[in-house]
């Protein structure tokens, strides 16, 4: 790569210089702390080489091994998590193990690294014993060269500290000497993985492999690539979704310097340059007619209208034990809540992004995405290339929270722009607000709540009707028929077809659940905890609404609805460390909220101030979480305190609104994000059940989705204990919080 101008790394090292050198006083004692990791670019070879002992695992002569990790990087700390399992049965030091990431290109062939797909928290859940074994295996091949050379028993011989060792003499050679010769093993059979029990490494709080070069700035991120001759585009997408260019007329910037050409698209258009500046400038100045066809007229309050109004439509039955609709017919005192939530955007902070460079017999791609194989398959399919003709080189990734996913308009929309401009590479680049305006968002959804409260005061029934959009119909454009899981996540008790999504809840004996699925002209996508961020507020919610109106306290409610170990032993200690029984002055609550999400459980306790005036602060937050078994407790307190903060941002601001077929919100102004003075301090604990799943293999659960779903109901939950004002509508700033002081 050829840099040119002024990189990111050396800002942050000159900013750093001026600001009396804390910033690179930082970079230096965590390089200290950590193996030297990665390459600053972590995009892997698209063909095999010389010193792979196998397709994940290559070994060089000073030992170094350099581990295939097979999804995308996206700040979640999975590539440390996947080194570490690979460490753990690989036998090597860990100092001298490094990442980069497989190559999508190379897995067309007998898919080596499995289905290259980061996302659904799968990272570590999903993957563990792929990785596992792609280290035992490793470590067997080169266990067999060793005693091939000494002419052993393979039994005689064992893997430690990046050697291998002959039992009887002592004798041992290191990694790096065997690789060659292990590379060329064909084993018999593969070897049996660790159980945790036997875990060294595993569960211990390593750094993370990349936190050096990120600090530094040397990381390469999508809008860092730089390749010879390369152009820049500005891209902007007609602001009513579904609608059309008309025209754009050029004559406004016909002589600018450095513009090289306008790319008319069916709802886009783009101006390439010889720099991005200059790009996003004369795109400002095109004078752009669109046709925004039927959808011009469409605005938020009529969708919320309609949300509501399909809460009466015919359901599909998701879930139905018992006879919850008698129950409540007969129930003396029933409790209905409806609940709201808007549309919501994902705001990376690192925008849509890709370099592309096609040539007449190959394709190249660099940006950070969590679906490479899927994205192999699209640029075949828009240049008319072979697969095995696209190469996509991953970059690290400023951020994903779904949108670095299907459907892939940020890849798409770069493809469409080079194509149309020949074979020079072009890097298309969104600005902020193209990305807040022209997401796949978060679903906007009404929810009805029912439930009655047996003789002991227990909740004996709960009813549930959601209306909400369909994320598959969405992405696919193909209808969705019978149940959606998405749309009923935290709704519904655990499902043998559905491993990570349901309710810890129990013991309650008549349920119902039903869902109604109504896409709007917006289309909508997988974001962070997908619908236990919609679900999981109602549902919470609504049990701190039913606790009240039984006369008991949050923590017992729950309790008399499960009688699931694991469920109980995260509320005692969530009890215990949120100091939940003493008692807090006027103006200050608790709240209190229990999800599983993604085969993980989270229980949350937020300690709030509402002052006279009635500003909302959010003081503390305490969490337990539950993921089973751990690989680096570091990571997963990183996760559970990331999640709080978007999962707070959310709750407190976070909405998007449609006026005229378009969305109003643009940058961080409109689109407001919890900064640093309004950050509340955040306790992590661990309650780990271990066990096992269904199919008797140790069960691991997800870090990076789960923290988010409790976060709105127990700040809800929060400002009634504070206030006597219930929440049942999403964000929270639009409510007046003055008034509820006011009758308290």
């Amino acid at each position: 790569m050829v840099a040119t101008g002024i990189s990111r790394r050396h800002f942050v090292v000159s900013a750093s210089a001026l600001s009396g050198g804390l910033a690179l006083g930082v970079s230096t004692k965590l390089a200290a702390a950590a193996p030297a990791g990665p390459a600053v670019h972590y995009w892997g070879p698209d063909a095999a080489e010389p010193r792979e002992v196998t397709a994940w695992v290559s070994i060089a002569p000073d030992d170094i091994v350099t581990f295939r990790f097979a999804i995308g990087e996206v700040g979640q700390g999975s590539s440390t998590g996947w080194s570490m399992l690979l460490t753990e049965e690989l036998e090597c030091e860990w100092s001298k193990v490094r990442f980069e990431c497989a190559s999508a290109n190379r897995n067309l062939a007998g898919k080596p690294y499995g289905t290259i797909v980061g996302g659904a928290d799968n990272g570590i859940r999903i993957y563990w014993a792929l990785v596992q074994q792609a280290g035992a295996s490793a470590r067997a091949r080169l266990i067999a060269a060793a005693a091939k050379r000494w002419n052993v028993a393979d039994a005689d011989c064992y893997a430690a500290k990046s050697k291998v060792f002959h039992k009887p003499s002592a004798r041992s050679f290191r990694f790096g000497e065997l690789a060659p010769e292990a590379a060329a093993i064909v084993l018999a059979k593969e070897p049996d993985i660790k159980p945790p029990e036997q875990y060294k490494i595993v569960g211990t709080r390593l750094p993370r492999l990349d936190t050096a070069i990120k600090v530094d700035g040397s990381a390469v991120f999508g809008p860092d690539v730089r390749l010879p001759d390369m152009l820049y585009a500005s891209v902007i997408i007609c602001p009513v979704f579904g609608g059309k260019l008309v025209s754009a007329d050029e004559t406004s910037i016909q002589g600018r310097r450095g513009i090289v050409q306008v790319v008319k698209l069916d709802n886009a258009v783009a101006v390439v340059a010889d720099n991005y500046w200059r790009a996003n400038e004369a795109l400002k100045a095109l004078k752009i007619v669109w046709d925004f066809g039927a959808n011009g007229h469409a605005n938020s309050a009529q969708y919320r209208k309609d949300y509501l109004a399909a809460l009466d439509a015919p359901q599909t039955v998701a879930c139905d034990i018992g006879d919850a609709k008698a129950e409540l017919a007969k129930a003396a005192n029933v409790l209905t809540a409806i609940y709201e939530v808007p549309l919501l955007s994902h705001s990376p902070l690192e925008t849509p992004n890709a370099t592309v460079h096609l040539q007449a017999d190959r394709l190249d791609v660099w940006m950070g995405t969590q679906v490479a194989d899927r994205f192999l398959q699209m640029g075949s399919q828009i240049t008319g290339l072979k697969p095995e003709q696209v190469f996509i080189h991953n970059c690290y990734v400023g951020g994903g929270f779904g949108r670095r996913g299907p459907p892939g308009d940020d890849i798409r929309y770069a493809l469409l722009v080079a194509k149309a401009v020949g074979h020079r590479p072009v890097q298309t680049l969104w600005t902020r607000e193209e990305d807040t305006r022209n997401d796949h968002y978060r679903p906007q959804a009404a929810i009805r709540l029912k439930g009655a409260l047996d003789a002991q005061g227990n909740l004996s029934t709960f009813h549930a009707e959601t209306a909400v959009a369909s994320l598959m119909a969405s992405i696919t454009g193909k209808p969705v028929e019978g149940v959606e899981v998405h749309a009923v996540d935290a709704l519904v008790p655990e499902r043998e077809d559905v491993n990570f999504i349901s309710t810890p809840y129990n013991r309650i004996p008549h349920r119902y659940t039903g869902q109604v699925l109504k896409n709007t002209h917006v289309p909508v996508g997988f974001w962070r905890s997908v619908g236990g961020s919609q679900n999981g507020f109602a549902l919470e919610s609504f049990l701190d609404e039913m606790a009240h109106m039984a006369g008991k306290d949050p923590f017992a409610f729950r309790r008399a609805i499960t009688d699931r170990a694991d469920v109980l032993t995260v509320l005692k200690l969530l009890e215990e460390k949120s100091d939940w029984n003493k008692p807090l002055p006027k103006g200050r609550g608790r709240g209190l909220a229990l999800m599983e999400n993604h085969a993980s459980l989270i229980g949350q306790v937020h300690e709030v101030t509402v002052c006279d005036s009635g500003v909302l602060k959010v003081d503390k937050v305490t969490a337990v979480i539950d993921t089973h078994h751990i690989v680096n407790p570091k990571l997963v307190e990183a996760q559970v305190q990331g999640g709080i903060m978007f999962g707070l941002s959310a709750a407190l601001y976070g909405e998007i609104t449609i006026k005229d077929g378009a969305v109003e919100q643009g940058n961080f102004d409109s689109y407001q994000m919890v900064r640093l003075a309004d950050s509340p301090d955040v306790d992590v604990h661990f309650s780990l059940s271990g066990g096992l799943d269904r199919d008797g293999k140790p069960r691991w659960g997800g870090a990076g989705e789960c923290a988010v779903s409790p976060v709105a109901p127990a700040v809800a939950n929060a400002i009634f204990a504070a206030t006597g004002k219930r929440i049942r509508m999403l964000p929270i700033k639009n409510t007046k919080l003055t008034t509820a002081l006011a009758n308290n």
